[in-house]
């Protein structure tokens, strides 16, 4: 994989904050930097959020004050914030596209258009700008080649209720991850609980996050990553660890990370500023290069990984998603302990 020029991305990005099309709205820099920071709580993996900061720090000279955690953990901290009348963040990014929606309706954003929202397709942004996606998540089955020969390796999502795969699995826990609140969710309706049952009586284990997935399947403690994101082994995988993604027949999943900026954040400029940045080439740039696809039409995915448009996406009903979010993280606990 070549590596970016580190001024490709300035340059990119040089270009959002400077202008952009006339319906965009516009950014008061001077103010923003009067501000002096700005405030992110995030999911994006730790090492690519602070990459995403020290580029928004060079070029600008605002402060990116970091709160990074996986999103339902976020989305908590968010919510209890909010509830007690206190706003300390200016832009959230997450990835749970039903909560973004639920926290649109309850007046929760600012709607802000950055110069380059048309880019981003209408499916993962709200049209008034209250949300859009900053990347897109593809979440599907990653395996050790070393350990699971092709012959044995699941086709279908109800595949892994085999009894073959006790004791092999691993998957992310949805009271962290919000990713898993979709996937749980989806899964869940089309299949029933017992399909999670199954999971348990096959040992799946349960970690936080992706970054410890991926971690359990370096280490070889697992040898499935289920319901996962194949961006945290990339390094690995580059590197030379043999682990192959698996697309089951019957859709992965493609999830949007929204990001919006937050009514009523102490650094109103500096919010606006940084989510314009965050749309702009330089940033959604970045994304392949850290093995994540870029939410902008116009920009590739991951050297090596698949094109959206080749794969088989499982369709989310995201208004059962939002309504029935507490319920399915509450259901899940009980169906794991």
């Amino acid at each position: 994989m070549h590596r970016l020029d580190r001024r490709t991305f300035l340059a990119g990005t040089a270009l959002t904050l400077a202008g952009g099309p006339s319906w965009a709205q516009a950014v008061d820099m001077a103010a923003a930097k009067r501000e002096g920071k700005v405030v992110w709580y995030c999911s994006v993996p730790i090492a690519t959020a602070q990459k995403v900061a020290n580029m928004f720090q060079q070029h600008t000279g605002i402060k990116v004050e970091l709160f990074r955690s996986g999103g339902s953990n976020i989305l908590r901290r968010f919510q209890q914030e909010a509830d007690a009348g206190k706003v300390f963040v200016d832009v959230l990014t997450h990835s749970e596209p039903a909560a973004a929606s639920a926290m649109t309706k309850k007046g929760m954003f600012v709607p802000f258009k950055a110069a380059d929202f048309d880019k981003v397709p209408d499916a993962v942004k709200d049209p008034d700008g209250n949300h859009v996606a900053q990347r897109l998540n593809v979440m599907a089955i990653y395996v050790r080649d070393d350990l699971l020969p092709e012959a044995e390796r699941p086709k279908l999502w109800t595949d892994l209720m085999h009894p073959k795969y006790k004791g092999k699995m691993v998957m992310a826990d949805p009271s962290f991850s919000s990713l898993l609140v979709v996937i749980t969710g989806t899964l869940a309706r089309a299949h029933g609980w017992k399909y999670f049952e199954a999971l348990r009586k096959n040992d799946i284990m349960m970690v936080q996050s992706n970054q410890q997935v991926s971690d359990m399947i370096k280490r070889g403690e697992r040898v499935m990553a289920v319901a996962a994101d194949a961006a945290y082994v990339g390094e690995g995988r580059r590197q030379g660890m043999r682990i192959s993604t698996l697309y089951p027949e019957d859709g992965a999943f493609v999830i949007a990370s929204p990001s919006s900026v937050v009514k009523g954040s102490p650094n109103p400029n500096a919010a606006k500023a940084f989510a314009d940045f965050m749309l702009g080439r330089g940033v959604q740039e970045l994304f392949p290069h850290e093995f994540l696809y870029s939410a902008r039409t116009d920009v590739p995915g991951p050297e090596g990984y698949p094109p959206l448009s080749s794969l088989k996406i499982m369709p989310v009903d995201y208004d059962y998603i939002e309504a029935e979010s507490p319920r399915i993280r509450k259901r899940f606990a009980e169906v794991m302990q």
